[in-house]
């Protein structure tokens, strides 16, 4: 076929733009990992050998990481008095734990993702899948960094105040069970707004239980949680008044058995918090830069566990509302509506 000499500049543009983002992915690991983000958080113009003094790190490395970081528009530069600086803004995102849009961690995803690749390679030509636990371990670490802040901006302020009726039940004294709860980090935060509720988390995966029982006596709520290894199928039935899926129902095999088995754990009028991705019910709804991490995410990891598990549903990440209310109209759920949403995530409500 004809070739377009300018599509083919402009294409060939954007992938060494993509190649450029990735590397500095990298980067981003490092500084994160050497604290080199937090030792110049809130410190002003900087030199590089301040920089390296501040973090313990080699001057040769931390100058030559600096200017990276000033090529990528991660850190200021003062060229008259080769200084660097950390803005508030970069801060909130690359260096601020407590941040809503601390993102740092999230790169150690992409880093688990790269280990995989044989893992990936292997499935594709197979068809089989790759469960959770069989991931590069900064995968789990990682995942659990980066939603623990949106959780900890949204989850009790906003999402649960706009389920029916949740919040004063929680009040009282409600018992709750978080699906896949990984580290913990969302059960522990409505453990802690509601100190006379109950919290179950159940995960398939060991390790993140015993980080979740963890992040339970960090944050001094042991007496109102428990954490243990169960599937979204096979938890025990215990008549919650809410039921969370959080980021985690298009992974499952099954999520109508999830669903149906859900449905079976609720008191009469209880109820199901369903987090997930927020996504069109059509690819042309997802051509947008969030679509193109989520499917990546997808293909590597989401996909990959469902069809690791029986059912296969591999719903993916970017499932889309329809196909979501399906799956609890078929569990024989009376009402399925979208309570809330912010830029990532959709929150639905069953009933």
């Amino acid at each position: 076929m004809p070739i377009n000499d300018q599509k083919l500049e402009q294409f060939a543009r954007q992938a060494f733009g993509d190649l450029s983002i990735a590397t500095s992915g990298v980067m981003v690991s490092l500084g994160h990992r050497l604290g080199l983000y937090r030792a110049m958080m809130d410190a002003g113009p900087l030199s590089s050998e301040e920089v390296a003094q501040r973090s313990g790190c080699a001057p040769r490395y931390v100058r030559e990481w600096l200017n990276g970081q000033v090529a990528s528009g991660y850190v200021d530069y003062d060229g008259d008095k080769q200084t660097y600086e950390l803005g508030p803004e970069q801060a909130m995102v690359l260096a601020n734990p407590d941040s809503p849009v601390f993102m740092a961690p999230a790169w150690e995803v992409g880093a688990s993702m790269w280990a995989d690749m044989d893992a990936a390679l292997a499935a594709f030509r197979s068809g089989e899948g790759v469960p959770w636990g069989a991931h590069d371990a900064r995968l789990y670490s990682g995942t659990a960094a980066f939603f623990r802040n949106g959780y900890r901006e949204n989850l009790v302020p906003n999402w649960l105040p706009a389920l029916e009726g949740v919040v004063e039940k929680l009040e009282r004294g409600g018992r709750v069970a978080d699906i896949g709860c990984g580290h913990g980090h969302s059960t522990v935060l409505m453990a802690q707004a509601f100190p006379k509720s109950k919290f179950s988390g159940f995960d398939t995966h060991r390790p993140s239980i015993d980080a979740a029982r963890e992040t339970a006596a960090e944050g001094q709520v042991t007496g109102n949680t428990r954490f243990e290894v169960a599937s979204a199928r096979d938890f025990p039935a215990e008549q919650f008044d809410l039921v969370c899926y959080f980021d985690c129902l298009h992974d499952l095999g099954d999520p109508l058995g999830a669903a149906r088995h859900a449905r079976g754990c609720l008191k009469a009028d209880g109820s199901v918090m369903l987090v997930e991705p927020i996504a069109g019910d059509r690819v042309e709804d997802n051509i947008n830069p969030f679509g193109r991490m989520s499917y990546a995410a997808s293909t590597m990891l989401c996909c990959a566990h469902s069809l690791s598990e029986e059912g296969g549903a591999a719903l993916g990440a970017q499932a889309g509302e329809k196909r979501l209310r399906q799956i609890f109209q078929k569990a024989e759920f009376g009402s399925f509506r979208r309570a809330a949403e912010t830029p990532f995530n959709m929150i639905l409500e069953a009933r």
